[in-house]
């Protein structure tokens, strides 16, 4: 296991090596096992897999699943392969809210163990509230060892986590993902701290591994190059639950002179995709989901279009999601030269609600880095709202005033980014505020 300097954990008294290892350890390292092998299949037989797979969790949703019994009628009779997958009806987030318990399978079958109840942050205004198994986070925690796996991290090290809906905790170790070795400890640290207060106690714990939302990291990196703060036994940076932008990988490198590591996750998904160790784009999580990048026409995205990304589950017995559409939007990657077949994802754009509308018709997710504005105004953090086709409101957290010609530039250089003339209010605001799961979004779109 390429990247793990530690042997497993053994259970058996006196025994180091060949570990012994109890039975939960063994089931994770069987699905890594697993893993390594299928990382490196050719595409059509990682589809061909999953389609076996599609199959007997279709036949249980519409044996056992109200929603899916009514809505999979015509579907029901015969086996599945791609041509019938592709004709099944898309649900929307919408959809599965409206459903309700007639989401749930009448008939969890009892090998899959416990059924847990678990609800999304909510960031788009529509919390979700789905179920899954001790299957499901069994599948979460081995992709997330895929992850440490991959990017070959040193699990004796410190990790440090700043996250929403936590209090702060000390750990001996790392976490269910890692049980299988002996791991460093782990910190955690809550998300709503003052953010030279957060700098503070990472300078306290020093850790080798930093795990935090990608604003955050941010935020955290351009007030340690302000402050002088550095962290030396810093390997990598890990960000999850937002978009993460181009130019935080930057302000990360100046700050501490390391690399991030992004994923793509929800908490009704569990792993989607994930960097890919030698690139900055991302692997699709095959062996776990079927994921569609749709066109507006529903056809499948080819390499460099964007579209939503569709999701089916392939482990979950107990709320299955099929052709689930997840209301993100990604642009689809040509095959990586890393060798895996695990599919590609060049970004994830964001969300409807982060897309920007011109009055003449051009529709995308805006960038506007840091390095382009930061120079024109002394402004510390922004956020745009478009509240109509041609006026973007700019709230900024300003370290002063305007002086000069500062808000003229600021207003160019903003138009300059959007490659659009809009008009453009400027707003000061003492603080702007993250929203549900504590997530932030720098650009928002208020029409309908």
């Amino acid at each position: 296991m390429n990247g793990f300097p530690l042997l497993p954990r053994s259970a058996c008294y006196g025994v180091v090596w060949p570990a012994f290892v109890d039975d939960a350890s063994a089931r994770m390292l069987a699905l890594q096992y697993q893993f390594e092998q299928s990382q490196w299949w050719p595409e059509e037989r990682l589809r061909a897999l999953q389609m076996d797979q599609f199959g007997q969790v279709f036949r249980h949703a519409v044996a056992t699943v109200p929603y899916y019994r009514e809505r999979f009628a015509p579907w029901a009779r015969g086996g599945m392969d791609w041509d019938r997958f592709r004709e099944l009806p898309v649900s929307s987030r919408r959809d599965i809210q409206l459903a309700g318990e007639a989401m749930h399978s009448s008939a969890v079958p009892q090998a899959h163990g416990t059924v847990i109840t678990t609800q999304s942050s909510g960031s788009t205004g529509s919390p979700l509230v789905t179920r899954g198994t001790a299957w499901t986070q069994l599948m979460w925690q081995a992709l997330l060892l895929r992850d440490h796996l991959w990017h070959g991290r040193d699990l004796g090290g410190k990790l440090a986590a700043i996250r929403s809906k936590t209090e702060d905790l000390s750990f001996a170790d790392w976490g269910p993902a890692t049980a299988a070795f002996v791991t460093g400890p782990s910190v955690v640290r809550s998300l709503v701290v003052d953010l030279d207060e957060q700098l503070r106690w990472l300078k306290a714990e020093n850790p080798d591994y930093l795990l935090t939302l990608a604003s955050n990291l941010r935020a955290l990196a351009r007030r340690a190059i302000e402050l002088g703060i550095r962290l030396p036994r810093l390997k990598q940076a890990r960000t999850y639950g937002e978009t993460l932008q181009p130019d935080v990988r930057d302000v990360v490198r100046q700050a501490w002179g390391v690399e991030i590591a992004d994923s793509y996750s929800s908490e009704e998904l569990g792993y989607i995709a994930m960097q890919c160790p030698e690139h900055e784009h991302y692997h699709l999580q095959s062996e776990s989901l079927i994921v569609e990048v749709l066109g507006a026409d529903g056809r499948p995205c080819r390499s460099g279009e964007v579209g939503q990304v569709t999701v089916s589950t392939l482990h979950n017995f107990a709320m299955p999601l099929l052709r689930y559409a997840s209301g993100d939007y990604a642009e689809v990657g040509a095959s990586c030269a890393c060798g895996r077949g695990l599919p590609v994802l060049k970004r994830i754009a964001g969300r409807e609600r982060n897309m920007l509308r011109r009055p003449d018709g051009v529709c995308y997710w805006p960038s506007f880095p840091m390095e382009s504005w930061v120079q024109a105004a002394p402004v510390l953090q922004l956020q745009l709202l478009q509240d109509a086709l041609d006026h973007i409101e700019a709230r900024l957290v300003m370290s002063r005033d305007f002086a000069g010609d500062e808000s003229e530039r600021l207003t160019a250089a903003l138009q300059g980014c959007l490659d659009y003339p809009f008009r453009i209010t400027l707003t000061r605001v003492d603080a702007i505020a993250r929203g549900a799961g504590q997530k932030y979004e720098d650009f928002v779109s208020l029409l309908d």
